[in-house]
């Protein structure tokens, strides 16, 4: 049995959606020629039963031969054994062949998406990404699995053409070029089903974007009354997946229909065409219960035929919304001769002008809070274009996991994940309980610790709902302060917690960061006052740099920020516990 994942799913062809369906067929290329094998013996077991049957009332029943009857049996026996060892390994392979597509697609999606990074949700929404990983892998799984049954349905077509034109070549004719005729004429059906597949594909990607969306700022829609906006427009696309479900189904009950009357049609001219010989003495009676048994069976190939094909049609779909997250590019290149970092410096942005001086805990203050992100991404290079260095080399010149191993951004949009608390503060594993419990203190987080029933050993929902938005943040800050980086840079850590608490963490980071370099973009007073170093930026530029109270002084532009952040706080605070009191009513 192979192990799942693998441990290396290898580099895939995205250049086309075939060439990916390809590549995952050949990197399974053993279990699918087992899959094919078995599905062949199979098929092929079955095919020969009819012919078995009629020797047997020939040769047996009509001849008043038992022993020859015996025989037959005997033989019919050993095939129907065949037949069932063979439908059990062939399963069997269908089902590890389904598995391994999926999870390789599963995990070539996971690391592009680590590789792109922030890259990732600039070009593609969420509920696209989940649209992938949720419901195109089972497509790819899908033709993986039938491609088995599909190679046994052909190898079977033909076993039965020869066996017929050996004992008419007129039935034989028939079965030979009636079979491919009904797949001709169920074909013109398969390419608007396609192009409805892809619109039904479409339309599910920017639900599932949109619910995603919906669910994540479902506070905030709260907050200001737009639930019932929303809700009328998520009604109405869904809506519009609904039809475009429709419109899949009318085509697809066509196709299921058409693949029951034509064969039964067939069925009936063969059966018709052997009892005319049959009565004219050119066939035996075994010969007609033969002909009557194959036209029935051929019933199965040629929906495994048709199946295949429209599992190959999704199949493409998927694919190529598979290749569309393959295909980006990360915004951050790699050199082509990396320098390494050194393990101490300035932090520089020559775009800002901002200098981090080593060692010490610095304020970023922007005029403009909007342009702490930009800021933030320049500083992690997050952004490939700016010319940052750190202790004297740019990070440019560096490799990513360098980058980030010395540098780490943690900004407002930092999520918790599904798993144990202990695992999603320390995923590495790497720190002690004690280590645990300091960097918890340090982001006044023990209260949120002492809710917990298992304490560290907690399970965290999805996203961290369970906990309110300071909780997270202050969880996010825990796990940024365990990866002990070089550098540190924290966006807005405490835009989420209560002065009270904002102090504690303000005073403790200090003490817990000593030695080491803090990057704090904030316009919080009470991170201000205790810093080494404010920066102030006006207009993109670094317009002043010294103490907060002497910038508060000497800066009435740098004084007019702080305070605006003030009141901004104070009014935050007030609507919350406003939105908290209408709750609780």
């Amino acid at each position: 049995m192979r192990q799942l994942p693998l441990a290396y799913p290898g580099v895939p062809n995205h250049r086309s959606p075939a060439r990916y369906l390809w590549w995952v067929a050949r990197g399974q290329a053993r279990t699918l020629i087992g899959g094919m094998a078995f599905g062949i013996l199979w098929m092929g077991a079955q095919a020969f039963i009819p012919a078995i049957l009629g020797r047997a009332i020939d040769e047996g029943v009509a001849a008043g031969d038992g022993k020859r009857l015996l025989q037959w049996t005997a033989l019919l026996f050993a095939v129907g054994v065949v037949q069932a060892v063979a439908g059990i390994m062939r399963h069997r392979f269908a089902v590890t062949n389904w598995l391994t597509a999926a999870y390789r697609t599963v995990q070539v999606i996971t690391r592009k998406s680590a590789d792109l990074g922030a890259t990732l949700p600039k070009h593609l929404a969420t509920g696209e990404v989940v649209s992938v990983g949720a419901g195109d892998l089972s497509y790819i799984g899908n033709l993986m699995e039938i491609s088995a049954r599909f190679a046994g349905s052909i190898v079977a077509f033909f076993v039965v053409a020869v066996i017929l034109l050996s004992s008419s070549p007129v039935l034989g004719l028939v079965v030979l070029i009636g079979v491919p005729v009904m797949l001709f004429c169920l074909g013109p059906m398969l390419r608007p089903l396609h192009r409805r597949q892809s619109a039904q594909r479409e339309a599910v990607g920017e639900l599932n974007s949109l619910g995603s969306d919906i669910v994540a700022g479902l506070r905030v829609l709260r907050g200001i009354g737009g639930e019932e906006s929303f809700s009328r427009r998520y009604r109405t696309e869904s809506q519009q997946v609904r039809k475009a479900g429709v419109r899949v189904a009318g085509i697809q009950s066509v196709l299921d229909a058409a693949q029951v009357l034509l064969p039964g049609i067939f069925v009936v001219l063969v059966v018709g065409l052997g009892a005319h010989f049959a009565l004219r003495g050119q066939l035996s009676p075994g010969s007609l219960v033969a002909f009557y048994g194959y036209a029935t069976f051929l019933v199965l190939p040629l929906r495994t035929a048709t199946e295949f094909a429209n599992q190959l049609m999704r199949g493409l779909v998927a694919a190529g919304r598979v290749n569309r997250v393959l295909r980006l590019k990360p915004d951050i290149t790699e050199p082509e001769q990396p320098v390494r970092l050194p393990e101490a410096g300035d932090l520089v942005d020559p775009v800002s002008g901002v200098r981090a001086r080593d060692g010490l805990l610095t304020a970023i203050v922007s005029a403009e809070p909007d342009s702490y992100a930009v800021l933030a991404d320049r500083l992690g290079r997050y952004d490939d274009s700016s010319e940052v260095r750190y202790g004297g080399v740019t990070l440019a010149s560096a490799t990513r996991a360098d980058v980030r191993e010395r540098i780490l951004v943690s900004d407002t949009s930092s999520q918790l994940f599904t798993g144990p608390l202990r695992t999603e503060l320390d995923p590495a594993g790497r720190r002690t309980d004690e280590e645990l419990l300091t960097a918890m203190r340090t982001a006044s987080a023990e209260d949120v610790l002492v809710a917990l029933p298992d304490g560290l050993d907690s399970e965290v929902e999805e996203k961290g709902r369970s906990f309110s938005g300071g909780q997270r943040q202050r969880l996010v800050l825990v796990r940024a302060l365990l990866a002990d980086p070089s550098v540190l840079v924290l966006v807005e850590p405490t835009s989420a917690v209560d002065a009270h608490t904002e102090a504690r963490i303000a005073e403790r980071l200090r003490e817990h960061r000593a030695g080491r370099s803090t990057v704090v973009l904030t316009a919080s007073p009470l991170l201000l006052d205790r810093v080494d170093e404010v920066i102030f930026v006006d207009g993109g530029r670094v317009a002043a740099v010294g103490g907060h109270r002497e910038l508060l002084d000497a800066n009435p532009r740098y004084r007019r920020t702080v305070t605006r952040q003030t009141e901004d706080e104070t009014a935050d605070q007030a609507a919350d516990q406003s939105k908290e009191e209408e709750a609780l009513r």
